[in-house]
């Protein structure tokens, strides 16, 4: 149920691609440079530490402060060229379909709550539907019962009016599936009709429970395409380390060796790895903002034809929805039976 409802949100509400293109590197880079600049200091300060602790420990306050400077620029141009291949590449790191199946499946009240806030008013109405329908049906089974009271009557009917009752609510929540002019009325699905109201909800218990930033940011640091993610982060610090040294590089390598050297880049890149999780929360507010999912799913889907927005709320009825005209059946032979038994 929940692969089917997400399917539609996945091929027909949300494009990651044109999501994440709304978000500005450079804006990115701005919001996050306090935390990431002291990231990176800890890091470079650790790893000179432990591969030339002698010339590190020898250099001057104001050449490290000069250090300090270059990687406050250098951090910038880190961050914003790499946000601008995530951008680029975001199908490659981030599976938002896989995620928000998973969060479901994990935590099956969220399903329950997308449908229950969804179709609060389908659900009230399937509750009293069987009293107006079982009402009209009952009467048409007492009359009969007038004319010919034999004791099969009233399970017979029960069955056929508790059967009758929930296929009729159901068929009365998605059918007709385009709005029909008869006189001065307009008949319409009952679920269809509130399509402007239901997309709101849809969205923003959507994006608070399950597509929220936190959540995306963990699909692509841990997710299945994390690794994509991870060889990207990797590139763009070794990258950052190079212009970080600058024209100090053949300085560094001749003291320390090219071997030393390059062991050296790919644990810094290995830090910031492992690091990044943890600064990563400074954007959040920033992410929420720049990609607008809820704003982006309301309006898509307030605009979508009957037949695909019918799919929001009908999966949740249509796996048991047989299952459902049943027991409405086998109840009402119930009451049927209690009936001839009360009677004889």
């Amino acid at each position: 149920m929940a692969s089917i409802c997400f399917d539609l949100m996945t091929t027909k509400l949300l494009n990651m691609k044109e999501i994440f293109d709304q978000l500005d590197p450079k804006r990115f880079s701005e919001v996050m440079e306090d935390a990431v600049l002291l990231m990176l200091d800890s890091i470079v300060d650790e790893v000179a530490m432990k591969y030339m602790p002698t010339v590190w420990s020898m250099l001057p306050k104001k050449v490290k402060d000069e250090i300090v400077v270059v990687m406050n620029i250098e951090s910038e141009t880190f961050l914003t060229t790499f946000m601008e291949e995530v951008k680029e590449h975001i199908d490659d790191v981030l599976d938002i379909k896989t995620m928000t199946v998973t969060a479901c499946v994990r935590e099956k009240r969220l399903v329950n709550k997308i449908f229950q806030e969804c179709g609060d008013k389908e659900f009230t109405f399937i509750r009293r539907s069987g009293f107006y329908f079982g009402f009209l049906f009952g009467l048409i089974q007492m009359g009969v019962f007038f004319i010919y009271n034999a004791t099969w009557v009233l399970p017979f009917f029960g069955f056929c009016v508790g059967w009758a009752t929930n296929y009729l609510a159901l068929k009365v929540i998605f059918r007709p599936l385009n709005p029909i002019k008869v006189g001065c009325f307009t008949i319409h699905g009952i679920f269809l009709k509130r399509q402007m109201e239901v997309s709101e909800t849809f969205a923003r218990v959507n994006c608070v429970e399950i597509l929220h930033t936190k959540a995306i940011w963990e699909e692509m640091l841990t997710g299945p395409k994390s690794k994509n993610f991870f060889a990207m982060l990797r590139a763009h610090s070794i990258v950052f380390t190079e212009r970080l040294l600058g024209g100090m590089k053949p300085i560094t390598i001749a003291a320390m060796g090219s071997q030393q050297f390059s062991e050296m880049k790919e644990e810094i890149a290995q830090k910031i790895a492992e690091k990044l999780p943890a600064v990563m929360p400074h954007s959040y507010e920033y992410t929420t903002e720049a990609l607008d999912m809820e704003n982006t799913i309301r309006e898509r889907m307030q605009k979508l034809p009957y037949p695909e927005f019918e799919g929001v709320l009908h999966p949740a009825f249509e796996e048991d929805e047989i299952l459902l005209i049943i027991v409405g059946g086998l109840l009402g032979l119930v009451a049927g039976a209690i009936q001839v038994v009360s009677m004889y």
